[in-house]
């Protein structure tokens, strides 16, 4: 028979790791606590570590694609006008 794995949530693993970090308990406390494995909350624990500063700088990063999406399609409606403009201009000097 196969044991299922199990898979925790982004807002578990955050705690876990944030309790980690604070080092009230001690990892093998909280895997005791948690049913995780301690190289898990271990893993967890450096990932929250190093990547920390990028939880606040990801609000700008959204805001960025979505600004670089709209300048893409701001752009791309620019180059469909020139290319109406020019179409016309072709077909307006004969009556010119």
């Amino acid at each position: 028979m196969t044991v299922k794995r199990r898979q925790h949530d982004a807002q578990f693993k955050f705690r876990i790791a944030l309790a980690a970090a604070k080092e009230d308990k001690t990892v093998s406390e909280l895997a005791s606590e948690t049913g995780v494995h301690p190289s898990q909350i271990g893993g967890w624990k450096r990932q929250l570590l190093e990547s920390g500063d990028e939880l606040f700088s990801r609000k700008n990063d959204k805001k960025e694609r979505a600004q670089s999406a709209q300048e893409a399609e701001l752009y791309e409606q620019i180059g469909r006008l020139k290319m109406e403009l020019e179409w016309l201009k072709k077909k307006v000097t004969p009556f010119a």
